[in-house]
């Protein structure tokens, strides 16, 4: 399992890295190996908000779909409009081209609040 060593994690699997005054989301190295091969994503508009922990979209894939769920609070500053037309972007490159969305957080110190990839590591260990 690849981790990325500048996000931090959440407990169901979307990392969460800073990029300036933004937080840009997507899904672990271990979510997109356990789902396999993504078919399609669901992902809201630009300037909608979500509190932390909320589902704001959905990602699919040939076994199953499953929610995405926002690490920290903020409104949703961009989206990865590339997915819509390659979904699979995501298993080649969930770290880097496959992002999902970039928030502007409403508290940052929510970030300090998510799982280090030290600790995610451990997290997603029990589940194999």
């Amino acid at each position: 399992m690849k981790l990325d060593t500048n996000a931090r994690y959440a407990k169901t699997h979307e990392w969460a890295r800073k990029e300036g005054d933004l937080i840009v989301i997507g899904i672990s190295d271990h979510a997109q190996q356990s789902l396999g091969d993504i078919v399609f994503v669901d992902l809201p508009k630009p300037g909608v908000s979500f509190k932390a922990g909320a589902s704001f979209g959905v990602v699919e894939s040939v076994k199953a779909a499953s929610d995405l769920y926002l690490p920290v609070s903020g409104k949703i500053s961009a989206v990865n409009e590339e997915l819509a037309s390659a979904p699979e972007t995501v298993n080649k490159d969930c770290y880097g081209t496959g992002w999902f969305v970039k928030v502007a957080p409403e508290n940052p110190r929510e970030f300090d609040s998510l799982l280090s990839p030290e600790d995610y590591e451990k997290t997603a260990a029990l589940e194999k």
